[in-house]
């Protein structure tokens, strides 16, 4: 598919550069069932769309300070270099993108803040480059926490700069497992009253994790979507939860993915009858319009860059036509976008009756 059919153009003053508060004040668009069906909602109404025995699947990393930035000197030359961490590779090993990436030679090393260093080992297109730090393990995590900052997505760091609240904001109340650059934003919407008031529901709610990295903020390039390649992210999936979600299916429970990054995860370890698998590993899962569910029923989610492949996911779950209809509503209805901005529950439509003439098997 052509990537310009998932453009749409939204204006500068729909950009959230904070989040609600508190948080599940944040207003909810429900794209329904039934074709076209939108409703405007709030978060805190989330409840009501929920049956007793559906599952939530909440994504419960937690967000790492990836962005650093250190110096790289050649006798009395000295260049600022930007590092934002996506993948850990090893005890002592990163894959990052840099900026200026061509500041930088293979073998040379960049100096970061409290005595942390990392010595360029690989570079490959797009800036993105494998560092391999001074530390190691727990040392090595420690020591991003005292030279990094939190990452910030750019439409927002462009706009201001990152500061004390956004280590509270930019987290989930439910964050536990280390290891995302990037936080899975449909769960920063959760306050402890919602998730009492989801309990008092009857519905089940499971953890996994996926570690979210920086190529969700990558721009899409390529003119077709059969030419973008998407960078893999890693993630688990216990025995115990599987059998959670796998049992609540069979007694007729609706799953619902809280966040892109939930559902990625689910429809990688889901086998075509609908049966999750315990799953540790990477993904680089891209859903497009098209694509056959097998997982997921449901989405809650925040809105989506134009052209970008969250966009192409949610437009997945429906139309691309339905989706930039709800979008165009949503602009119009002056919601708030993107990170920090409102939400979406959208219901899953599968592709015969979202009448796509595109398929991807």
């Amino acid at each position: 598919m052509r990537v310009d059919e998932f453009d749409f153009e939204l204006p500068e003053e729909r950009i959230a550069l904070r989040p609600a508060r508190p948080r599940d004040a944040a207003r909810m668009l429900v794209v329904g069932p039934e074709e076209n069906a939108l409703a405007d909602k709030g978060v805190r109404n989330l409840p009501d769309f929920l049956e007793p025995g559906d599952v939530l699947v909440f994504n419960d990393t937690k967000v790492i300070p990836a962005r650093l930035f250190g110096t790289r000197q050649r006798g009395e030359a000295v260049a600022r270099i930007e590092v934002m961490l996506h993948l850990r590779e090893g005890p002592s090993l990163w894959r990052a993108f840099l900026r200026p990436a061509k500041k930088l030679a293979i073998g040379e090393t960049i100096a970061f803040e409290g005595g942390l260093e990392a010595q360029v080992v690989e570079k490959n297109e797009g800036g993105e480059s494998v560092l391999q730090f001074s530390q190691s393990g727990p040392d090595l995590d420690q020591a991003i926490a005292v030279a990094g900052v939190m990452p910030l997505p750019p439409y927002i760091a462009r706009k201001r700069e990152t500061d004390e609240e956004d280590l509270s904001d930019y987290q989930t109340m439910y964050a536990d497992e280390l290891g995302a650059v990037a936080a899975p934003t449909a769960g920063l919407h959760f306050t402890s009253e919602l998730m009492a008031a989801i309990e008092a529901r009857g519905v089940h709610m499971v953890r996994l994790t996926l570690h979210v990295g920086a190529g969700t903020f990558l721009p899409v390039t390529a003119d077709d979507t059969d030419a973008h390649k998407m960078h893999s992210e890693v993630g688990e999936i216990t025995e115990e939860e599987a059998e959670a979600i796998n049992t609540a299916r069979k007694a007729g429970g609706r799953i619902v993915a809280v966040g892109t990054t939930s559902l990625r995860l689910l429809e990688t370890a889901t086998d075509t009858d609908g049966v999750v698998h315990p799953w540790r590993g990477g993904t680089d899962i891209f859903i497009t319009p098209g694509y056959r569910f097998h997982a997921v029923d449901m989405l809650m989610t925040n809105f989506h860059l134009p052209r970008s492949t969250l966009f192409m996911l949610v437009s997945a779950l429906r139309s691309t036509a339905e989706m930039k209809a709800a979008y165009a509503h949503a602009i119009a209805a002056e919601y708030r976008f993107y990170s920090y901005g409102d939400s979406s529950l959208i219901y899953r439509r599968d592709p015969d009756s979202a009448q796509e003439s595109e398929h991807r098997p």
